[in-house]
């Protein structure tokens, strides 16, 4: 029973991290998040430090995290309630992405729960990228990151 148990944390832990890292979906019909994962990756930047370095990152043996258009419109509807998104949006920022935060939780009869308690919902626009972090359970926004790219270009 202990192994089971065992076995189920760590499948847990590693659904979490990999989800948290990889999910990749769909806004508006648009697939662009692929373009956009490496500013958010393990350099913590966008407040995503401790996401992995290595293997799990890309296209792994998981394979993706499949996000339904109810919990995409309930992040961005939550989201696009806030002033401060209202305000990015209302500038040029456009909504690319949904990615989920999911958490497992072992009980205390050690029943195990896994939810997506909160997600990020990705901006673009031009060389700026923000990332909004949403609680899902509290329907609210907790922080918003906003990150712009300058390129200098010599001959």
């Amino acid at each position: 029973m202990s192994v089971v148990v065992a076995a189920v944390i760590v499948g847990g832990i590693i659904l979490t991290v990999y989800s948290t890292a990889n999910a990749y979906s769909t806004v508006n019909g648009e697939n662009s998040w692929n373009g956009f994962v490496g500013w958010t990756n393990s350099s913590g930047m966008a407040g995503t430090q401790g996401w992995p370095r290595g293997g799990m990152r890309g296209r792994g043996c998981f394979g993706f995290v499949e996000v339904s258009d109810e919990f995409k419109d309930n992040v961005v509807n939550i989201a696009k309630n806030d002033t401060d998104v209202q305000n990015l949006l209302n500038d040029g920022y456009n909504i690319t992405g949904v990615r989920p935060i999911i958490k497992t939780i072992v009980e205390g009869d050690g029943s195990v729960v896994t939810k997506a308690t909160s997600a990020i919902v990705m901006l673009e626009k031009d060389t700026s990228h923000a990332s909004v972090w949403v609680d899902v359970e509290n329907a609210k926004v907790t922080e918003i990151v906003i990150l712009t790219r300058t390129v200098i270009e010599k001959p």
